[in-house]
């Protein structure tokens, strides 16, 4: 469910930051566009929204700013105590994309930014039944992550950032659950969304799933 990489997260709580403004030369093409990114996402949601993957907070300070009611859901301790530095009425517990704490209100998006690869392609699939569940009709799920058309795709871009000497990012692309939107399609539909994809940079996709019958 993702927790496995908790002790990563909790390392990377004082320079996440840096590495998502570019600093970071290794990592500077998955954060491209970064503050866009953001944007995209919270302009495709309305209202109350459950956020996984918090973090810093960045996405978080965005959908505040925008009206949106926001509970947020981490599992990384040393995230957590950085996001409630920056928003101390913030709503935020505990939790991963499968094991979090009911939320006392209707939902009408789900929302997480480079997070949803740390579940493998099982534990997507049962997220999103779960989500489909929570979220009322025409309620949405907008994810912006890593993901690749499909395994040629996959196998492409490993061999560039090889030929790139990127090593740790090869290393990252190679052992972290990054799917594939073939996948993401077919698990989407299963239970009951329509989705779509818009690519944002050369690593990541807005992925917009719109629950259209009930489960």
């Amino acid at each position: 469910m993702g927790r496995e990489f908790i002790s990563l997260f909790d390392e990377w709580a004082e320079s996440y930051d840096q590495s998502v403004t570019g600093q970071d030369k290794e990592y500077k093409e998955v954060f491209d566009q970064y503050e866009e990114i953001l944007e995209a996402v919270v302009s495709r949601t309305t209202g109350t929204v459950l956020e996984f993957g918090v973090g810093t907070g960045n996405l978080t300070e965005k959908l505040l700013n925008a009206g949106r009611t926001v509970y947020g859901i981490e599992p990384s301790k040393g995230m957590r105590e950085k996001t409630k530095e920056r928003f101390n009425e913030l709503q935020l517990f505990d939790g991963d994309f499968l094991s979090f704490p009911e939320v006392p209100e209707e939902i009408d998006a789900i929302v997480s930014t480079y997070a949803f690869h740390h579940l493998t392609d099982e534990e997507k699939d049962s997220a999103i039944q779960l989500y489909s569940q929570i979220l009322k009709e025409n309620g949405k799920i907008v994810f912006a992550d890593t993901a690749f058309i499909n395994d040629a795709d996959r196998q492409e871009r490993h061999r560039i950032v090889k030929e790139q000497g990127f090593l740790n990012l090869l290393q990252d692309l190679q052992t972290e659950y990054y799917t594939t939107l073939e996948v993401l399609n077919e698990l989407f539909q299963k239970h009951g969304f329509e989705v779509s994809f818009e690519k944002l940079n050369s690593y990541v996709w807005l992925m917009e799933a719109v629950k259209v019958k009930k489960q």
